[in-house]
């Protein structure tokens, strides 16, 4: 990857992560979900990431119903690249986190390449007087829960959304591991290049947002991959802008949002995913880094096209 490429930003709108009593601004309806989409693409983002959640409470959802009351609307409003998780929520199954993306059959899905502990549970001490009764139940319920995707589950999401209806994937990656992992489908032919290979640093249970595991990290991925792969960073929390700077000067994409952190800077609560798209744009530009368009990640990441989707 040449580092003078134009930069893709990806922002991700909701997530399965934080819970509503954290932000008043976290996007919960599906009307404000496709509102702070929109205004993240128009901000700049090509690529929009998105969860779903129960408009009455926030919480996540797998029901494809949901989605398809915010996806058109995205689709009608911009024409930035819809990406769907398949790593859903932490109350979900497997076959519930594929229920939307096998329904929609976007051009991009989220996939986490590895089962992995995924600990959400500190932040039940840095918040009181929670909204609704099941975020704290679900902030618990991390301590003793592992995430899975198995080498199994992999491989048939791959099958059931890449071969069946041409879906391309943002591989999640929380760890070496999981550069190994996918190394390993790679090998195979189940995956095919280009890759668009999403670092993320500083979720407790993967790799640490230290600027020696982002130079880490990418190193292992030019040993795996060659050129012939796309790096993007994501950073949790605090360590947002930092490291997702740092990743861009070293030639890479970068991912912001709500899903990863609820601020625009230290104390500020960011109003809005456009914000925080604004504000690494600027700091791009600064840096005499282009943006990429959503044509130009489209043909860098071979999608099958804006037409070519089920909502």
């Amino acid at each position: 990857m040449a580092a003078a490429r134009k930069v893709i930003i990806t922002c991700a709108v909701t997530g399965s992560i934080h819970t509503p009593t954290m932000s008043p601004h976290l996007p919960i309806t599906p009307e404000q979900i496709a509102a702070s989409a929109i205004g993240a693409a128009e901000a700049g983002a090509s690529i929009l990431h998105l969860h779903a959640r129960q408009p009455e409470n926030g919480c996540p959802t797998p029901d494809p119903e949901v989605f398809l009351k915010f996806l058109p609307v995205i689709h009608a409003g911009t024409d930035a690249i819809i990406n769907i998780t398949t790593g859903g929520g932490h109350n979900m199954t497997v076959e519930q986190r594929l229920e939307g993306p096998l329904r929609c059959r976007p051009e991009m899905c989220s996939l986490n390449m590895g089962s992995m502990n995924f600990g959400l549970y500190p932040a039940l001490d840095r918040f009181r007087g929670w909204k609704y009764e099941w975020e704290p139940q679900y902030l618990e319920r991390t301590r003793d829960f592992i995430f899975r995707n198995t080498f199994h589950d992999i491989e048939t999401i791959v099958r059931r959304l890449g071969d069946e209806h041409g879906t391309r994937f943002e591989f999640e990656c929380y760890d070496i591991g999981h550069l190994y992992t996918l190394s390993h489908f790679l090998e195979r032919g189940i995956v095919k290049p280009p890759l668009f290979v999403q670092t993320i640093f500083g979720i407790l249970g993967g790799i640490g947002a230290d600027p020696e595991n982002l130079i880490h990290m990418r190193r292992m991925a030019d040993k795996l991959f060659g050129s012939d792969y796309e790096w993007s960073i994501l950073a949790a929390g605090r360590h947002q802008t930092n490291l997702v700077t740092t990743g861009a000067i070293m030639g890479g994409n970068v991912r912001v949002g709500l899903e990863d952190n609820l601020y625009l800077e230290k104390g500020v609560l960011a109003e809005s995913n456009a914000a925080q798209v604004k504000k690494i744009r600027t700091i791009l530009k600064e840096l005499s880094l282009d943006i990429a368009t959503p044509a130009e990640v489209r043909e860098r990441l071979h999608l099958k096209g804006r037409g070519n989707v089920g909502f």
